[in-house]
């Protein structure tokens, strides 16, 4: 008799381990884990598809950014597909709960971020302008007609849309909101950011600082997500900062190219512009989000402001 009642409790042991038996699903830690190996299962199916992609742009024809726009879309669309089996089997709850939900303000919350971080790769453009760190080169228009330009631009903007999507809804959506019911806010703050910083370790011309400016560029976007308690605004910034960055004003884009209305070289030193990498490895790009957490800071102390006065 003792001896079944030991096991018994041995199993409850092991059950609390795994189970919150209040909430009746696995506690936040297995639940992440199980969200890596979703997306590592996901990987092993769709980057085999994805190496296709050469051979489809032959046989239709596609042109480079083409493809480019396939693959980010089969990106983004498997994003939400195993984000969505995460949070139904494993979080049992909605997927709108990460921050989706189209309430009351969240299309100003998202077309602040687009702003907000337009304005502050323009002002990086700008700096590095005056400073004499950029050797221009023309413009797309110059050498490409309207017919070729539009398609081309078109595709940029769908493709840092999808880019943004993807990682603020796994990134801080999932993760964050899972570390922050296992731990608390600061902690997830903390993880994912250092975790969003790894994650570009891999991207051409990476470096420690660039992954340390990473890092501090999700602190950033997760600021947007704490102060609207959704991912809109995040998403916005993540879109902006990328799309003005690469198309609008020629830079790289965490070391990737792509097409630029603007072309010129940056001559200027890497610790101050950030070289092939981008802005987000420099000195400027590490201030431009240092201030537009200030700002994100200031909108909602002014947000606030305004509903206690309503």
């Amino acid at each position: 008799m003792r001896e079944v009642s030991t096991h018994s409790q041995l199993r409850g042991c092991l059950a609390h381990a795994f189970i919150n038996t209040e909430e009746r699903r696995l506690r936040a830690g297995w639940r992440l884990l199980c969200y890596g190996a979703l997306f590592l299962l996901g990987a092993s199916v769709v980057l085999p598809l994805l190496s296709l992609l050469p051979l489809l742009r032959r046989s239709w024809s596609l042109p480079a950014w083409g493809s480019s726009l396939l693959f980010y879309s089969v990106q983004l669309a498997a994003t939400l597909l195993l984000t969505w089996l995460a949070r139904r089997f494993l979080d049992r709850r909605p997927l709108r709960d990460l921050g989706l939900r189209t309430g009351r303000g969240w299309c100003s919350d998202l077309l602040f971020g687009v702003a907000l971080g337009g304005t502050l790769m323009g002002a990086i453009a700008l700096i590095a302008w005056v400073g004499g760190w950029l050797q221009p080169q023309g413009y797309a228009w110059q050498t490409m007609s309207w017919g070729q330009l539009l398609p081309q631009l078109t595709a940029s903007f769908v493709l840092y849309l999808a880019v943004g999507i993807s990682e603020e809804l796994a990134i801080r959506g999932y993760v964050m909101h899972n570390l922050a019911d296992g731990l608390s806010m600061p902690w997830a703050v903390f993880i994912s950011s250092a975790l969003f910083g790894l994650l570009h370790m891999g991207n051409p011309n990476a470096s420690w600082v660039s992954t340390f400016n990473i890092a501090v560029a999700g602190v950033f976007l997760a600021a947007a997500v704490l102060v609207t308690r959704s991912l809109w605004m995040s998403i916005g910034l993540h879109f902006g900062w990328n799309f003005f960055q690469g198309t609008i004003f020629g830079f790289p884009v965490s070391g990737t190219g792509g097409f630029h209305l603007i072309r010129h070289t940056v001559v200027g030193p890497e610790w101050l512009t950030g070289g092939p990498f981008g802005p987000e490895a420099g000195l400027t790009g590490l201030a431009a989000m240092i201030l537009g957490t200030a700002l994100i800071w200031l909108f909602g102390r002014a947000r606030s402001g305004v509903q206690n006065a309503g």
